[in-house]
């Protein structure tokens, strides 16, 4: 067999097991911080989780199927190795961004979510009056009204 269709075989069976290793392993860790930035909606996180797995499979087997070309024949061991680090490494490269994507945008939604469940100060703003009642400039930055 050639040596170029060992290459072929060997990274798609790697690439393949990452992604699943990945998807499985960032679905069950994940579940906790979705149910936190869907204020603890179960179903609903469950069913966003799902979606990203389905399409964190498609973005990435797309990607190692694109990426199986190889250019130049394999003539040897150290080329197979060669070829092999530069293909798996761009896919776990991919594999880390896609993650640190997901892992930003979904903090950005926990942290907008947590800021609109902050709490309205207890006191009233101090030095306003609820209308104008010696003209239209009141408060403490009003000069005194003038004396009769």
């Amino acid at each position: 067999m050639d040596l170029t269709v060992v290459a072929y075989i060997a990274y798609l069976l790697i690439s393949v097991a990452l992604t699943l290793w990945v998807a499985r392993t960032l679905s069950r860790n994940g579940r906790i911080f979705l149910a936190d930035v869907l204020h603890g909606n179960e179903k609903l996180a469950d069913a966003v989780n799902h979606l990203l797995v389905v399409g964190f499979y498609l973005v990435n087997f797309g990607f190692v199927a694109l990426y199986l070309r190889q250019d130049q024949a394999v003539a040897d061991a150290r080329e197979l190795f060669e070829a092999l680090s530069v293909k798996l490494g761009v896919v776990l490269l991919v594999l880390g961004a896609m993650h640190l994507g997901n892992v930003y945008v979904l903090n950005r939604i926990r942290r907008r979510g947590a800021m609109e469940r902050e709490q309205v100060p207890p006191v009233a703003p101090q030095g306003w009056t609820s209308g104008p009642k010696n003209g239209p400039r009141t408060g403490p930055w009003a000069p005194p009204a003038p004396q009769a």
